[in-house]
């Protein structure tokens, strides 16, 4: 069989219905939309706002955010007309498979592990030290043995706090999709509250002539100040975006697939658009951009400039939260991508293995709650976090490609909702996106190099002969 076989939308769509894997149907709009905010709202916008600020658009951070969301709406739309038309499980995998053929399939499934399992040991490393810091904040001194791993700057023997936020949101994952939607509608309900406190009563601290002027001037060097600073700076906040097309992942467990996850996706994509906004205009009021350069937490000095430091406190208590919603949404976009690629017979088995009562791949969750766990507990996984942006990025130019596959080879296929002005906005999203790998340093492109590879041996040694689609 060509490695190039396609599966058709109906066969896809037909085995998502039933048989012994067939995944509980409880999510609707709102809770949709919740797990894109959960996803995408993280410390990024604590952190990199400050540096974008800073080191290369000035006031005009603001304007930024608004180029990046515009980067990240063209791949949101693809996203959503290739859900409504394949409501399954497995997000860009599984529109890979049927628009671009098997082998392609693989190698965007093998490339999710490191947008969804790689980023979750990322984030979950970046919790353990707020909670950390939280807890010194309090006068209580965790054992640096027990809170860093040996290649840590300060060594210490195991992150534990790292391992345990794994462990839990793992079994939080196995016990049910709705359970773990409504977990994550809490934590979500409690970070917005946490940025939108900060944007009204930082408003009331705003100094005007901190807008002045609002694009600086260039000075000479790319990518600092003028309009390609503002481009430069949109290249470094998109990251903040990233996570909305975990959505896609839930379709098979959303009751109207067609219908919701498209609004989960763009839904998600536009609240957080407007909070990032109005949170990066009140950032640049509150604090002179020029002050925020080698700051690493321009949002403390912010707060600083209030009468009410129980503020900071807070904030930290949100980063905490942003980066909960975070691993809890990556760790179910990666078990359900692998349960997808287990069913076509590109994996064991025992990924796509339904538990009778929980009705969730609770064994491929299992699988990664030891993987994922391990890895935040003994590596450093910090130096992987440029992986997580190139695997991101990858899986938005694949699936733009696959509208534009789909518009040519499959024209007349229903699509509930339909991607304005192709082939327009999939090839701009694809020139976007590209730009931003291109940017990323060799060391990035190396590793996604050897990554692919330990693929390529997988697939053609085990995947290739198990297909059920050859078969």
């Amino acid at each position: 069989m060509s490695l190039f076989v396609r599966k058709p939308i109906a066969r896809i769509v037909a085995e998502s219905e039933g048989g012994e894997h067939h995944l509980k149907k409880t999510l609707g709009p709102k809770s949709l939309i919740a797990l894109g905010i959960g996803a995408i709202i993280g410390a990024g916008l604590f952190s990199l706002t400050g540096i974008a600020a800073a080191e290369n658009a000035g006031p005009a951070v603001v304007l930024s955010f608004g180029v990046a969301a515009v980067a990240c709406t063209f791949a949101g739309m693809c996203y959503s007309e290739l859900a409504s038309m394949i409501p399954v499980a497995g997000s860009a995998y599984t529109y890979t498979y049927a628009t671009m053929g098997e082998f392609i399939a693989w190698i965007i499934g093998w490339d999710l592990v490191l947008e969804y399992a790689v980023a979750s040991s990322v984030v979950a490393v970046s919790w353990s030290r707020y909670v950390v810091s939280f807890f010194k904040d309090w006068g209580i001194q965790l054992p640096v043995q027990f809170t860093a791993c040996q290649f840590d700057p300060t060594p210490g023997v195991v992150n534990v706090p790292a391992m345990l936020i794994i462990v839990g949101i793992s079994i939080l994952l196995m016990l049910g999709i709705k359970e773990s939607a409504n977990v994550n509608a809490v934590i979500v309900v409690v970070k917005m509250a946490v940025v939108l406190t900060f944007i009204f009563v930082g408003a009331h601290y705003i100094n005007r002539n901190n807008y002045h002027p609002f694009i600086p001037p260039n000075t000479g060097t790319f990518g600092e100040y003028g309009i390609s600073g503002i481009m430069r700076a949109a290249g470094v906040i998109f990251f903040a975006y990233i996570g909305f097309d975990s959505v896609s992942t839930a379709a098979q467990e959303s009751r109207n697939p067609t219908k919701d996850i498209p609004i989960g996706i763009l839904g998600s994509l536009f609240i957080c658009t407007i909070l990032y906004l109005a949170f990066s205009f009140v950032l640049t009021g509150m604090v002179n951009y020029k002050m925020m350069r080698g700051d690493a937490a321009p949002v403390a000095t912010a707060i600083n400039l209030t009468p009410y430091p129980w503020l900071q406190m807070m904030i930290k208590f949100g980063i905490i939260s942003g980066f909960t919603s975070v691993i809890l949404v990556m760790l179910l976009g990666q078990s359900r991508v692998f349960y997808s690629m287990s069913r076509d017979g590109l994996l064991p088995s025992i990924f796509s293995q339904i538990h009778p009562v929980w009705k969730t791949p609770w064994k491929s969750n299992l699988i990664f709650m030891v993987l994922v766990g391990l890895g935040a507990g003994f590596l450093p996984i910090s130096q992987l976090g440029h992986m997580t942006s190139i695997g991101t990025l990858m899986a938005f130019i694949i699936v733009c490609a696959g509208v534009l596959v789909l518009r040519y080879v499959q024209p007349h296929t229903p699509r509930p909702y339909r991607t304005p002005f192709v082939p327009l906005f999939p090839i701009l999203g694809i020139v976007v996106c590209f730009a931003m790998m291109y940017s990323l340093n060799t060391q990035t492109w190396l590793r996604l190099i050897l990554w692919m590879m330990i693929g390529m041996v997988i697939y053609f040694f085990y995947s290739r002969r198990h297909s059920r689609l050859n078969r």
